[in-house]
């Protein structure tokens, strides 16, 4: 969980990813000062308070690199959803692939969550490799599935179930 004293360190993270980071996070072009985050954080301290999901730096060589999050937590359900990105510089190193499988088992064994949805782009390849490599189920594409700054596109859908996680890593 990151704290009001990273507000700098993650401003750099997303200043120095800006550009590339704006092709799938349109929300990025609104900030604009780390102060903002003197706000922001306290609000994901909040998430987890109150047992609504979370929001996680990841560190790799004692750096903040991207964040992780585990959110739209529907409890009657017992499903939730995993976004995440990650700077340019880092990637291709299998850390998203982790902290993706590090969320999964918290989610299914922990938490005790039956279903845990990704959805990317379409065009996004790099963001759909992480499902991919770990086996996510495609269940299809949500037309129109998201506001990119002047027009809607479309977003697949994956899926894991926690037994299918399971089987996966033989874990019972």
């Amino acid at each position: 969980m990151l704290l009001l004293q990273d507000s700098n360190e993650l401003f750099q993270l997303i200043d120095q990813n800006r550009t590339y980071l704006k092709e799938w996070l349109p929300w990025i072009d609104h900030i604009i000062s780390p102060y903002q985050y003197q706000s922001i954080i306290p609000d994901w301290h909040k998430q987890l308070s109150d047992n609504n999901g979370f929001q996680a730096g990841i560190f790799y060589r004692d750096k903040l690199v991207g964040m992780i999050s585990l959110q739209q937590l529907d409890w009657m359900s017992r499903q939730a959803s995993i976004g995440y990105y990650l700077g340019e510089s880092v990637q291709g190193k299998g850390i998203m692939t982790k902290c993706v499988a590090a969320v999964l088992n918290h989610a299914f064994y922990y938490l005790n969550l039956n279903r845990i949805e990704i959805r990317c782009g379409i065009n996004n390849v790099k963001s759909q490799a992480i499902p991919k490599k770990l086996h996510f189920r495609k269940e299809g594409i949500i037309r129109d599935g998201e506001w990119l700054y002047d027009h809607y596109h479309d977003l697949y859908l994956y899926s894991m179930l926690e037994r299918e996680w399971t089987a996966l890593h033989h874990r019972k």
